[in-house]
């Protein structure tokens, strides 16, 4: 089974044969390459030219996080994937604003109803959230119908998050952490920067599932067309980040695994140290191997295969085989 390849230390990567070779001060370490679904580097880590022809080679993707975690960017090898045909199609349903409108509302709409899935969850276990309930259904069942435009359906999707990120200081009542609103960048408090660490893991889990479609990853429907690199990661990534990075911290911060000395000041922003991007990333990855009874499969899969049917759902979307229709969580 392939895994992430997570480096935190600086030093060095390159290839050893058939074998990707991580040295570090510490110690060498070996991976077999055809273990590795793509590699995140934390560190400073050198790689040569030669490196990136053999990732490339092997159709690994490596991405790249700054001193605070924050995410710079993405080596994607060329596409051994591509569909001219397939492009098209998805060239045709965005420059057309009633097919782009279709797939951003559910988009949205999926976000929207796996928030709603989280925050019932914590209701059930006796957390006043019943406002917080009724304000996002309301949003996903009488604003998002109503929107005639995109940019109307990134507005009902913001409100909505305002009142899920309110939430958090029921749902985490007694942690030593709150949020007093969102910040991004920089992150002014210890849950902001969770949540902006774990939305960029679920951002790049994405690209590299992505990577292994027929789908290019420059054109979105939520998130506009334009100069940025990738944008349908950044869509399909809305439907998953509550049922992925929120849990992830509510279950670090509920169950005290991760605490305020995981954190870093850097005058007014805060960031996870790589001590907490490590808790992070394990409980992450956890969450990503764990699996469910797929009620429409009848079988059951995992969350990291869940992120590539998905991808497949929206391939069928847009070659006209089957409308798309987001993943939501029923637990």
């Amino acid at each position: 089974m392939q895994k992430s390849l997570y480096l935190f230390r600086s030093g060095r990567l390159r290839r050893k044969e058939n074998t990707l070779c991580v040295e570090a001060e510490e110690q060498t370490r070996y991976f077999p390459v055809e273990n590795v679904r793509d590699i995140f580097v934390f560190g400073e880590v050198d790689l040569s030219k030669k490196t990136l022809e053999f990732l490339h080679e092997k159709e690994i993707l490596v991405h790249f996080f700054g001193f605070h975690g924050n995410y710079v960017g993405s080596f994607y090898p060329r596409e051994h994937y591509n569909s001219g045909y397939l492009i098209l199609k998805q060239a045709e349903h965005y420059l057309d604003p009633e097919k782009r409108l279709v797939l951003a509302r559910q988009f949205v709409a999926g976000g929207l109803a796996n928030i709603l899935q989280v925050v019932k969850y914590y209701a059930n276990r006796g957390k006043e959230l019943t406002a917080t309930v009724q304000a996002i259904e309301d949003f996903a069942a009488g604003n998002l119908p109503a929107c005639g435009t995109v940019e109307e359906l990134m507005a009902i999707e913001g409100n909505a998050r305002n009142y899920y990120y309110e939430s958090f200081n029921e749902i985490l009542n007694g942690s030593p952490f709150a949020i007093a609103g969102r910040s991004r960048r920089p992150p002014a408090d210890p849950l902001n920067a969770l949540i902006s660490f774990g939305n960029s893991l679920v951002y790049v889990k994405v690209l590299s599932e992505i990577y292994k479609t027929h789908l290019d990853p420059r054109i979105g429907y939520l998130h506009a067309t334009n100069f940025r690199r990738f944008t349908l990661n950044l869509d399909v990534a809305e439907i998953f980040k509550p049922i992925l990075a929120d849990r992830v911290l509510f279950t670090l911060v509920g169950k005290k695994m991760i605490g305020p000395r995981n954190f870093d000041r850097q005058g007014p922003a805060i960031f996870l140290n790589e001590e907490g991007r490590r808790l992070y990333v394990q409980e992450f990855e956890e969450k990503l191997r764990s699996t469910f009874y797929h009620r429409r499969l009848k079988r059951h899969v995992s969350y990291q295969t869940l992120l590539r049917l998905e991808l497949y759902k929206l391939e069928k979307h847009l070659v006209g085989e089957e409308p798309y229709e987001p993943f939501v969580s029923r637990w």
